[in-house]
């Protein structure tokens, strides 16, 4: 991978919360006011310690299931088309695609007319199990290493 050049840096994190935007957009469509799928005809599964350890304690449905397959391989199709499979190429997928996340869940709220930043709170989405600071854990976990990862994929 090239030196670091904040002008990649930043058109690519641009282009991440871009494509966070258009799936938002997608999902408010597919869920309306009822998030994590909860109106969904898709298997779940409700209880299991590995949901507890990996997803933040938060149902599996088949939905989100695909869906997170379906990203995680388009972050890394540029690894598979380009053949480049460096340590470098794989950081800035990972980091894609929790900034990805994170950026889409936010803007799930901000865009969807049945939510709004003024229900953004536990309250109104409990499918988030842990908050803190006024927003769910994952955003204060993910957001900083996504942003810390992709920078360091430019090293």
């Amino acid at each position: 991978m090239a030196n670091f050049s904040m002008p990649d840096y930043m058109v690519t994190l641009g282009f991440v919360v871009l494509l966070g935007f258009f799936f938002a957009k997608l999902e408010i469509a597919i869920e309306g006011d009822a998030g994590w799928a909860a109106n969904l005809p898709t298997w779940r599964i409700e209880k299991h310690w590995l949901l507890d350890l990996f997803w933040g304690g938060r149902e599996m449905t088949g939905y989100h299931a695909w869906a997170f397959s379906l990203i995680a391989l388009f972050f890394h199709f540029p690894l598979i088309f380009s053949g480049d499979f460096s340590w470098a190429a794989e950081q800035r997928a990972l980091a894609s695609i929790m900034l990805f996340w994170v950026s889409e869940d936010f803007l799930w709220f901000v865009l969807n007319p049945a939510f709004g930043l003024r229900r953004f709170e536990k309250t109104h989405a409990g499918w988030h199990r842990h908050w803190w600071m006024g927003a769910p854990i994952e955003y204060w976990i993910f957001t900083p290493l996504g942003l810390w990862w992709m920078y360091s994929s430019y090293q």
